[in-house]
């Protein structure tokens, strides 16, 4: 049984980690708020330049096709961009994209293809390299940058297009957490190169262009690698900060509890041992 020293020494930690959550938790709170601005205003340009790429494809003819729009006519190398955050205390958020990963890469290999794996965040290659190590070609460190700006995703995008043009891998998946709110965070997995196009989505317009297509083309694919990365490194910022936000709430939540329930027995158990030596002395007293 604990003494009373060691209880109050265990309501006193209890309480300082409390407050460490309840801060942590603010200080999420306000970050979110700039993070989810940040990855809607992302959300139409990314989404307009899908469009724009559909429409472009719709006038060009598989042969001349660029191969960042048509890909090489093999599928056997896979590049997977496992983007997870730089620091945990975050809940289910890096484990959840990670477990995204390992899925896919487990189709693959029982497909029979090849896999190499590019970790943009530590917590991610904390994860995978566990079963993965030798796949994993590299990590992209940020924790340095404070806060995420295109010329951070045009660097990683830049990496990933010299690996294909290189003839490294043929086709590319991004793995990144789509925001929807403080507590629903979705890990999505999304094909880059060969650009993903939605079936259809050119077939209702027809425009001239000029230059043509394929010029336009190859100027606009590889900015759209771009586009695409930073949408999803804003994504999963504002998908970690309310990760964290929820995380840190219910651990302050949690702590509460903890310190109701310690203080319900350090009272228990000082109201005993007060009833323990007023019997000694009773005791004492009568026998005198």
């Amino acid at each position: 049984m604990p003494s009373l020293k060691d209880l109050r020494n265990r309501i006193a930690s209890v309480k300082a980690t409390q407050k460490i959550t309840k801060a942590m938790q603010m200080v999420a709170a306000a970050k979110l708020r700039r993070a989810q601005t940040a990855a809607e205003a992302a959300r139409p340009y990314a989404s307009k330049m899908e469009t724009v790429l559909a429409n472009l494809g719709a006038g060009i003819s598989g042969a001349d096709a660029p191969k960042l729009l048509a890909g090489t006519g093999s599928d056997q190398v896979h590049l997977l961009v496992v983007c997870t955050a730089e620091r945990g205390l975050c809940g289910a958020f890096n484990s959840s994209i990670a477990r995204l990963a390992r899925e896919h890469i487990s189709k693959l290999q029982q497909a029979g293809k090849t896999v190499k794996i590019l970790c943009v965040g530590r917590k991610g290659y904390d994860i995978l390299k566990r079963q993965y190590e030798k796949l994993i070609l590299d990590v992209v460190d940020l924790r340095s940058v404070k806060q995420i700006g295109y010329a951070n995703a045009d660097e990683i995008a830049k990496r990933v297009m010299a690996m294909f043009e290189a003839g490294e891998f043929d086709v590319a998946t991004l793995f990144y957490s789509q925001f929807k709110s403080v507590i629903a965070q979705i890990p999505t997995a999304q094909r880059i190169i060969p650009a993903e196009i939605p079936e259809g989505a050119g077939a209702a317009a027809s425009y001239e262009y000029e230059p043509d297509e394929g010029a336009i083309l190859a100027s606009l694919l590889p900015r759209n690698l771009s586009v695409q990365v930073f949408r999803a490194l804003l994504e999963n910022a504002a998908s970690e900060q309310g990760a964290r936000m929820s995380a840190m709430d219910n651990a302050t939540r949690n702590a509460g509890d903890m310190i109701k329930k310690q203080t319900q027995k350090y009272n228990r158990t000082r109201q005993a041992m007060i009833t323990k030596e007023l019997i000694e002395i009773i005791s004492g007293a009568e026998a005198l």
